[in-house]
């Protein structure tokens, strides 16, 4: 068993390649954690700032920490807050990111093989 303390976990900045904007990026749980199946992060997007449409090869869970975000595919927008879970499919194209009035804070899990395109 391995406790991984979110609070003293360092920031990074990133930006560019999937980011319009900056965004912290806190990696928690990685095959640096030594996880072998999983990937999880807390990305927090300033207001405005988003990714990319984008498409993983496994699904992807989004859970809300904070603000509000907009999480959308080719088809719809969905607004989404404090508490909102969101399971994305396989091969969806989609984006997530922060409202223009609001900072939008999640964690992701993912597998750790996961590829991501955009």
């Amino acid at each position: 068993m391995r406790i991984i303390e979110a609070k003293k976990a360092r920031a990074e900045k990133r930006k560019g390649g999937i980011f319009i904007g900056t965004v912290d990026y806190i990696p928690l749980i990685s095959k640096d954690t030594e996880s072998e199946e999983f990937t999880a992060a807390i990305v927090t997007f300033p207001p405005g700032s988003r990714n990319k449409f984008h498409v993983h090869d496994h699904e992807q869970i989004l859970y809300i920490l904070e603000g509000k975000g907009i999480v959308a595919t080719e088809e719809e927008e969905k607004v989404v807050a404090q508490g909102d879970i969101v399971l994305i499919s396989a091969g969806e194209n989609h984006w997530h990111g922060a409202t223009l009035n609001s900072t939008f804070s999640h964690l992701y899990i993912t597998r750790s093989e996961t590829k991501t395109t955009f």
